[in-house]
């Protein structure tokens, strides 16, 4: 996909996505050593969104598996058609249970989910594992067969090898620490808060009518929340959210009006809003 990491971060900055050197590097490699990446970090830094202008870049589909408390085999790589099995059953009632099993375990009775989907076919993918840390230990298990050899079992049906291995992501925002096993089949890349030079250019970008004088008091105030001891820091979602709200209030400078009325854009709880309201300090910014 990238001749060299310039072309990743030129590429990736065409979509919207303006990557760090650290992250511009890191996608190069996974894309030349074939290895699946693993994207650590807190929520709101743009690790989703890798894996979209990836994605994006390349031509590819977009295969995404959400992972919740829960999630199973069957939501994470396939499942039968039941009713549809029932129904083939039942119209062939003169038929062997031998004959009936060889028809109804077929391809036209498999429900394909994310895993089985991203390594079928010789379209290019981007298979993105998105928040990897909410799922149970146990699927963990599942993820390693397809991250180890690119390949599924399926009892009825036999094993299912990739002819085009997808380009892999996934995403932790590190709530529960991920096995070892997982890792090592990963690289790794940590995204953090991005300096106030990216962290302006990004609200810049995503926010074309912003002045260059309000983006930078964007990035400090949002810098100075971060510095805070709050339950959750604005992330850069939020930043470049407040920098529309600005630019829908028509505001052309920071105040403390203006700051004070919007902070719930940036803050999501109510005793970080009145501790910010307390402490932040515009005059020193």
């Amino acid at each position: 996909m990238f001749t060299s990491v310039d072309d990743v971060s030129a590429r990736l900055a065409e979509t919207g996505y303006l990557a760090s050197p650290a992250v511009a590097t890191t996608v190069f490699l996974a894309d030349r050593l074939g290895k699946p990446l693993l994207v650590e970090g807190p929520a709101g830094v743009g690790k989703t969104e890798l894996a979209k202008a990836v994605a994006e870049v390349a031509g590819a589909r977009l295969v995404r598996l959400q992972c919740y408390e829960g999630v199973d085999e069957s939501r994470a790589l396939y499942e039968w058609n039941h009713a549809k099995q029932l129904l083939r059953i039942s119209a062939g009632r003169d038929e062997t249970w031998d004959e009936a099993r060889t028809d109804i375990f077929s391809e036209e009775f498999l429900l394909t989910r994310p895993l089985l989907t991203a390594i079928r076919g010789d379209d290019p993918k981007v298979l993105l594992i998105d928040e990897t840390d909410k799922a149970d230990v146990e699927v963990e298990g599942l993820l390693l067969e397809v991250l180890s050899d690119f390949q599924v079992t399926v009892p009825e049906l036999g094993t299912i090898t990739a002819t085009r291995r997808p380009f892999v992501v996934l995403t932790s925002n590190a709530s529960r620490e991920l096995s070892e096993a997982l890792r090592r089949r990963c690289l790794f890349l940590h995204i953090g808060f991005p300096d106030e030079e990216l962290e302006r250019r990004i609200v810049r970008l995503k926010v074309p009518g912003l002045d260059e004088a309000l983006a930078r008091s964007v990035v400090r105030v949002v810098g100075a929340l971060r510095a805070m001891d709050l339950r959750k820091v604005p992330s850069v979602a939020e930043t470049i959210d407040w920098a529309r709200t600005l630019l829908a209030l028509g505001a052309d400078t920071l105040d403390e009006t203006v700051v004070q009325a919007s902070l719930g854009v940036l803050l999501k709880h109510q005793d970080d809003v009145l501790k910010a309201g307390a402490k932040l300090d515009l005059d020193a910014l």
